[in-house]
């Protein structure tokens, strides 16, 4: 009876917990098919009718699929990158880790996840207009991969030290290189790793808005975080469109995280083994 007790309260726990954080998720969607009439008049009330103008007007105003375009195409450019280059610097750092040298650079990435992005701002915007990038998907992506690679890396660097150096002697013994032994043989096997970092950086990338607003001031390169604004002005806003915009930028993400859920959780329990 005990047992059963426990079992009754942590489901119930669980079920209240995920009700609160779906409620945000549910209010969106009850705005984004409310008119503004209805929404001043119960914020938590069903639609009588689904005002489905909402999202037509709201792809016409945000210029959605335009928007929807240029998000992805930094998402998928900044994680590849980051993928590319963390794997390999935390390849050579996890099996270097003995020497001080390499552990300071440990040190460094720590350290520079902790400087406020907020002191990095005027700096970045005037680096990147002397070079160019200013309103260009390129200089989105360079800044939101070198963003995110430190925490990368750092993940890497963890899983690399527990491959057993066997396998890459085993490797090297068969005629490979060191590039080769890397593809070959260490980088399948930090594909749980490489999956976590991929989906983790895939949500960043997307939901980025402080990177995009220094870097993206011309419509044509907004992301779909910056045009989310076009909805609220100085005396006026109109939060229907606006949360049916933000219901229109969750599908991606949510068909994302359902196709790879299987994998962040192998991806994680590898990591809890591997700990």
């Amino acid at each position: 009876m005990k047992r059963k007790s426990t079992v009754v309260v942590g489901r119930t726990f669980l079920i209240a917990l995920s009700i609160i954080y779906l409620f945000p998720f549910l209010i969106s969607i009850l705005l984004a098919f409310k008119s503004k009439q209805e929404t001043a008049k119960d914020v938590l009330a069903l639609p009588e009718t689904l005002h489905w103008e909402n999202f037509s007007d709201a792809i016409v105003k945000a210029n959605i699929f335009n928007s929807m375009k240029n998000s992805i195409i930094v998402t998928v450019a900044s994680v590849l990158i980051v993928l590319i280059v963390a794997s390999m610097a935390g390849y050579a750092i996890g099996r270097q880790y003995h020497k001080k040298g390499y552990r300071f650079y440990e040190s460094i990435l720590s350290a520079s996840m902790m400087i406020p992005f907020q002191t990095l701002m005027i700096p970045i915007y005037r680096m990147f207009r002397e070079i160019g990038l200013l309103n260009t998907l390129p200089g989105v992506i360079i800044l939101i991969a070198g963003i995110n690679m430190p925490f990368a890396i750092m993940m890497y660097i963890g899983f690399v030290r527990t491959i057993p150096i066997e396998l890459e002697e085993a490797a090297m013994l068969e005629g490979c290189g060191r590039f080769q032994t890397f593809t070959k043989v260490i980088f399948p096997i930090l594909k749980p790793t490489t999956v976590t970092i991929a989906v983790l950086d895939a949500l960043w990338a997307w939901n980025d808005f402080n990177a995009s607003l220094i870097i993206l001031q011309k419509n044509e390169v907004k992301t779909i975080p910056m045009q989310q604004y076009v909805f609220f002005g100085e005396h006026s806003a109109d939060y229907n469109m606006a949360f049916a915009a933000a219901v229109i930028s969750m599908i991606p993400v949510v068909v994302f995280f359902v196709i790879m859920q299987k994998h962040i959780e192998e991806g994680m329990t590898a990591g809890a083994v591997k700990g």
